[in-house]
């Protein structure tokens, strides 16, 4: 079994992330990972926008990959969201990758883009690890 197939096995037990908001692991490595959801209608806002709440699901449930896969229990302690632009394409990809690895926390930041290249969010999570 692959590192992604191994990945996604595990991570599907997420059932909020993996099946109701429908992200998709696509690669992940030792303290990266790369998801992404494709928009949908349940998506969006009363605008037509992508709702916050789905673009900040997309990059915690990237952080948790990132984080957890290979590696000790990790939860999120702190987290900053920055909106940069609308989502003008129809998939989001999210991109985590570690900044700082102490003994008992970490810094990641997760990048989101659409396929046209939009930048949509940058956000940055300081997570602790829960076990040794």
């Amino acid at each position: 079994m692959t590192d992604l197939e191994k990945a996604r096995e595990f991570f599907g037990k997420d059932t909020y992330a993996s099946e109701t908001t429908g992200i998709v692991i696509e690669e992940v490595a030792e303290h990266y990972a790369v998801c992404s959801l494709a928009i949908t209608a349940a998506h969006k806002n009363a605008y037509g926008g992508v709702m916050g709440g789905a673009i900040f699901t997309l990059a915690d449930y990237t952080f948790a990959v990132a984080s957890n896969f290979n590696s000790v229990q990790t939860v999120s302690v702190s987290s900053n969201i920055s909106f940069i632009g609308a989502a003008k394409g129809t998939k989001l990809t999210a991109r985590s990758s570690l900044i700082k690895d102490g003994r008992s926390t970490c810094l990641y930041s997760i990048e989101i883009n659409d396929e046209l290249g939009t930048k949509v969010a940058f956000v940055t999570i300081n997570g602790m690890k829960l076990a040794r």
